[in-house]
């Protein structure tokens, strides 16, 4: 007798081939038939209209710690995510030195910090019991909705060996040894490989350059090297240039790092805008020079705008910008006197306008800002306007509105810049991008940043401007773009399309409703800290290993997700 029977879905099947009505047996977590199902069932649904597709696979996130708190990985399963890639940017929570009990502290400072999440959540909502990275898996075993799988972070394996000298300090030979044998072990508990950054905008809680952005080339090479001796493994990789347009030197560190491994490096993130033509071709000549070279590097790149909030009071891109962190630094009190000084202000719209600034000029038309939430009466009524409205009205110039605006509220205004690539020639290279082969969809962060930006909905949001929206791919490409193209890259066993003998992850939905609806801020983390949240519209239902996790976008309370390791659960993707 079957689990369950889907009957008569479009099935889009994940390989890019034409849909096709069937039926869909489930059984033991498995997919036992395509086609006719005339074998009994236990339960069954009517899924005529609707379209049936594997589980969506989100090659970025950082479920780390959440999972703990929220086995579910909210909102991504709700948006038909059934496989989430985790670990990645160099940072993971183990292993942790058993001898160092501050390391723990440490760690989730720098990711409260690098990865804006919660120090509260983090500190209330995860055990924290675990030293090795096994341990740490073993910890999620048996308790979580989603499968997921997991690198292990450059800096973990630093601060192990290195403690406080990982900051700063280069390897002894000795520390050098002992951080390969921590990646081993780490790899043979089940870690898909390593993470690494050397991104100039990844500091930790103390304000300094986190651990791994020390590291130089002989020792990323010989961490590469090492991922290469284990089945299924891969490397993730983030230097400065991946934000804007790659050096030759990283470019040369990149295809190396991937070659002596013989795995697939995969960076985040590729920022497509017209107004920018040579980025794609310069952060794809990675992927030529790599293919030469017996390696393999494959940019991530999303495929809707995400917006991301912004403020003056707490730590975001803008303190990014050259120049900007130190006065975005200051005392609230001291920071208002120096933003209200026009020779000041004259100084950052420069800095933040200029070639050093790279991508980060996209945040320097404060004039297309739109104002979130407020909090004092000056501001009554500026919910929602544009901020080149107000300034016209008032008379003022954008960036001085801006901050007149923000003082008022003590600089706890939230505000939203409307994105500049949001164009008909930015969306036709994009659709142009994601046809070629060393390009993945996906990056959306999910997990990190949480009362800043919402990345997890892009997969339903994807779909609906494919349906209904600009349309510049079929159903069948997107959904293969989705599935079977993440998991292929990642080697992963039995999952990524709907075919007898795979397992049974699995999303049903209504192509006259899929999408996603806008970004809310909610207070549902540990110790009732704020996260933003988007509802999945359209999603029937969604399947992992065979068990219903959702229903019209509530999560059932079932755990069937599996905690994927490499080798078992993950096969080598060779590069040569």
């Amino acid at each position: 007798m079957l689990d369950h029977v889907i009957k008569g879905a479009s099935v889009v099947d994940g390989t890019g081939a034409p849909a096709f009505t069937a039926d869909v047996g489930v059984r033991d977590g498995r997919i036992v038939t395509v086609g006719k199902v005339t074998e009994p069932s236990r339960t069954s649904e009517d899924a005529a209209g609707l379209v049936l597709t594997p589980g969506f696979v989100d090659p970025h996130t950082h479920y780390d710690a959440q999972l703990f708190w929220d086995p579910y990985a909210t909102p991504s399963l709700n948006h038909g995510v059934t496989t989430v890639v985790a670990g990645n940017c160099g940072f993971t929570l183990a292993p942790l030195n058993p001898d160092r009990p501050e390391d723990a502290d440490y760690t989730r400072r720098m990711m409260a910090k690098v990865e804006g999440m919660s120090l509260v959540a983090l500190e209330e909502g995860a055990p924290w019991d675990w030293y090795s990275f096994g341990e740490y898996l073993d910890a999620l075993e048996g308790r979580i909705a989603v499968n997921a799988g997991f690198m292990v972070g450059h800096c973990a394996l630093r601060r192990y060996v290195m403690g406080a000298e990982a900051v700063g300090g280069r390897p002894t030979d000795e520390q050098l040894a002992a951080m390969l044998q921590l990646l081993h072990d780490s790899m043979d508990a089940g870690a898909w490989g390593l993470s690494t950054t050397q991104s100039s905008t990844h500091s930790d809680g103390d304000g300094q350059p986190v651990a791994s952005r020390h590291a130089r080339p002989e020792e990323l090479l010989a961490l590469a090297r090492a991922v290469g001796e284990h089945e299924g493994t891969q490397i993730e990789a983030i230097v400065a240039g991946c934000l804007d347009q790659f050096s030759d030197a990283e470019i040369d560190l990149l295809v190396e790092m991937s070659a002596v491994a013989g795995r697939p490096l995969n960076w985040n993130v590729l920022t497509v805008d017209a107004a920018v033509p040579e980025r794609v071709p310069r952060q794809l000549e990675a992927g030529e020079r790599a293919r030469k070279a017996g390696g393999r590097v494959v940019a991530l790149t999303m495929p809707i705008l995400t917006p991301m909030n912004m403020s003056l009071g707490t730590f975001c891109a803008l303190n990014l910008i050259p120049g900007w962190g130190p006065i975005l630094g200051l005392p609230v009190p001291e920071r208002i006197e120096k933003l209200r000084d026009p020779a000041v202000r004259a100084e950052m719209l420069r800095r933040a306008d200029s070639k050093e600034a790279g991508v980060f000029r996209r945040l320097a038309d404060f004039g297309r800002y739109v104002i979130g939430d407020t909090y004092s009466a000056a501001n009554a009524g500026l919910t929602g306007r544009v901020v080149r409205d107000i300034a016209r009205e008032r008379g003022q110039h954008p960036f001085a509105c801006l901050v007149e605006i923000c003082a008022h509220d003590e600089l706890r205004t939230v505000l939203w810049p409307m994105p500049p690539d949001n164009d008909p020639a930015s969306w036709a290279l994009r659709a142009e991008t994601w046809g070629h082969e060393d390009v993945l969809l996906g990056g959306s962060d999910a997990g990190a940043h949480l009362d800043r930006m919402c990345g997890a909905p892009y997969t339903t949001r994807f779909l609906g401007d494919c349906l209904r929206g600009r349309r510049l791919v079929g159903l069948e490409a997107a959904v293969k773009m989705l599935t079977d193209d993440p998991a292929r890259l990642f080697g992963l066993r039995e999952r990524g399309r709907i075919r007898e003998g795979l397992h049974a992850d699995l999303v049903l939905f209504d192509p006259e409703r899929i999408d996603a609806g806008p970004a809310t801020l909610v207070h549902d983390l540990p110790g009732d800290s704020p996260r933003l949240d988007s509802k999945a519209l359209g999603v029937r239902a969604v399947w992992v290993n065979g068990v219903e996790v959702i229903r019209d976008d509530v999560v059932t309370g079932a755990a069937p997700g599996k905690v994927l390791r490499s080798g078992r659960d993950t096969e080598t993707v060779a590069t040569r």
